[in-house]
């Protein structure tokens, strides 16, 4: 059968069940669970992926799921993955009452996609006629989020790294993947689809500044103040802005996530989070750096102690322009093709950014939505645009990667040249983790 029509059937057969995959983002929208947390949403997975006669690898990275053909066709592998996880949002009005938790992030969005890529190329029988294999992976925990639970899943066993690409990487569910996709949500008035957007890294950081209680009205003086040690850490970071340069995108933000305990004690215990994000890992690296002199400098200053965690964030995006070609052609042909963005500048970060650096990946983003990203504002206005044409464009784009000997795919694979190793990778894991203490 020849190429177009292949994608033509597809389209038919998503378009058919069309109702089937709005449902399933709908129904993981109104059960928002954080990461690691995600059973629901897998549950959802799990039963889709089952009912198209997939056999399905359950309680991957803790939560996440994997499903593959039973009689899987020689060639090269490609992954299709949709994240399952929601992010921390108590004003969104239509967030958890308990957990906060709300999809302001769209992954639902995302998981939604990936079933209907799945359904489009198994109904159709198109998947069987590759020269390839298609796997779907649901994974969680993409959000940097409830760093305290991830360290006690961590000290249990449970996991290894916080993010759950980086726990799928570290367990090996990357090692036959020849190439991997998946589609984001993103605020774009007026416009469809974006392609080859590049990404920012970061390193994620606990800060506890330890000093010594005293009576804060009648016996200051014998206390030392932890929370102006940490204060004086902030104003040291906000000191170093000017010396990141414009190219490596930096970007440092902080919370304080404990002040004290009463008011009329001087805080002996104060707890800080912060990311150092930034384009590039030497970027990264000297930031991060500067932080730590800043975080242990308001520490001597009031002569408290502080003890600086570091843990492993995600690494920058990077995308594959042949990739992003071969997508914005087939979106061209669901949408006007004046509405595709092609390249851009994005300083959030991404755990497929992790993915990025071993394997060639396409990740591009999806509008339909308003509002931005992780805020109260965040809203799904477009069923069709959302959900259906990223199903269409990735299921099309994998046909012109397999089809006729796959040689697309292969090309795209023999030309990639990976940043690290996955041996490189995870000795870099170890080298941003550890404890600084000051």
């Amino acid at each position: 059968m020849e190429k177009q029509a292949l994608k033509e059937k597809i389209c038919q057969v998503i378009d058919a069940h069309r109702l089937e995959i709005i449902q399933a983002g709908e129904s993981i929208y109104s059960h928002p669970e954080l990461g690691y947390k995600e059973e629901f949403a897998t549950q959802v997975m799990v039963e889709s992926f089952e009912k198209l006669g997939l056999s399905v690898e359950k309680h991957i990275a803790v939560t996440g799921c994997r499903a593959r053909s039973k009689n899987e066709n020689a060639g090269p592998r490609i992954s299709v993955l949709g994240e399952l996880d929601a992010i921390l949002c108590k004003e969104h009005q239509d967030a958890d009452p308990v957990t906060g938790a709300i999809h302001a992030c769209g992954h639902n969005i995302q998981a939604a996609a990936m079933l209907g890529t799945a359904i489009g190329l198994v109904k159709s029988g198109v998947m069987d006629l590759l020269d390839g294999s298609v796997e779907f992976m649901a994974v969680p925990a993409e959000e940097f989020v409830e760093l305290e639970f991830r360290d006690q899943l961590r000290k249990e066993g449970k996991i290894q790294y916080f993010g759950g690409k980086q726990e799928l990487i570290a367990k090996g569910y990357f090692d036959d993947v020849d190439i991997s996709m998946m589609v984001h949500a993103l605020n774009m008035p007026d416009k469809t689809f974006l392609t080859g957007p590049n990404g920012n890294g970061f390193i994620g950081k606990k800060v506890n500044f330890i000093g010594k209680e005293a009576h804060a009205g009648s016996a200051p003086q014998d206390g030392i103040n932890a929370l102006n040690a940490a204060m004086l850490a902030l104003n040291n970071i906000h000191a170093q802005r000017e010396t990141f340069a414009e190219a490596d995108k930096i970007r440092v933000h902080p919370i304080i996530t404990k002040g004290g305990d009463i008011v009329n004690v001087v805080p002996a215990d104060v707890r800080m989070e912060l990311y150092v994000r930034g384009r590039t890992i030497p970027g990264i690296v000297a930031a991060n750096q500067k932080v730590n002199r800043s975080l242990k400098a308001g520490a001597m200053a009031i002569g408290a102690q502080v003890e600086i965690e570091e843990i492993p964030g995600y690494l920058p995006l990077l995308n594959v322009p042949e990739l992003d070609r071969i997508f914005a052609e087939n979106a061209g042909e669901l949408v006007d093709p004046d509405t595709i963005v092609k390249g851009g500048d994005f300083t959030g970060s991404f755990d497929f950014g992790d993915v990025s650096h071993i394997l060639p990946v396409l990740h591009p983003f999806v509008g339909g939505v308003v509002g931005a990203l992780h805020t109260r504002e965040f809203a799904n206005r477009d069923h069709e645009l959302t959900y259906i044409a990223p199903a269409k464009a990735m299921a099309m784009t994998i046909v012109d990667l397999l089809y006729d000997g796959a040689d697309q795919a292969k090309k795209i694979i023999a030309d990639f040249k990976p940043e690290m190793t996955k041996e490189d990778y995870l000795a870099y894991m170890e080298s941003v983790t550890g404890t600084i203490r000051a």
